[in-house]
């Protein structure tokens, strides 16, 4: 694991989803990274609506701040899969880092 990626404190996933629900869906913003670990076929199917409808409208199975700041959050995907999103949040915006579809056994243990 990457030095900072590491989480260092779980949250109760209601909690943020409520946190995040304050902001408009205007100040969720991607960055020049967020797409930066998927294939060119795959950006055809994960756009920024499908990453916003999860933070906005699902209830998370983990979240976690990391060591670097950032929060990681983990969504049921499919039955082997779960969608990770790094988000790095101050009071004005949402900043989409990367999301990444991983295999439910990496999910970390807190």
């Amino acid at each position: 694991m990457v030095e900072g990626h590491k989480i260092e404190k779980k949250l109760d996933p209601k909690k943020f989803l409520d946190n995040i629900k304050k902001y408009k869906i205007d100040q969720i913003i991607t960055t020049y990274h967020t797409f930066f670990r998927l294939a060119e076929k795959q950006r055809k199917v994960y756009k920024e609506s499908i990453i916003k409808e999860y933070l906005l409208g699902k209830i998370p199975i983990l979240v976690g701040i990391q060591q670097n700041g950032n929060y990681a959050v983990f969504y049921d995907y499919s039955q082997f899969e779960t969608l990770k999103i790094i988000l790095a949040m101050d009071s004005e915006k949402v900043y989409i880092v990367t999301f990444y579809v991983t295999n439910k056994y990496q999910i970390p243990k807190i």
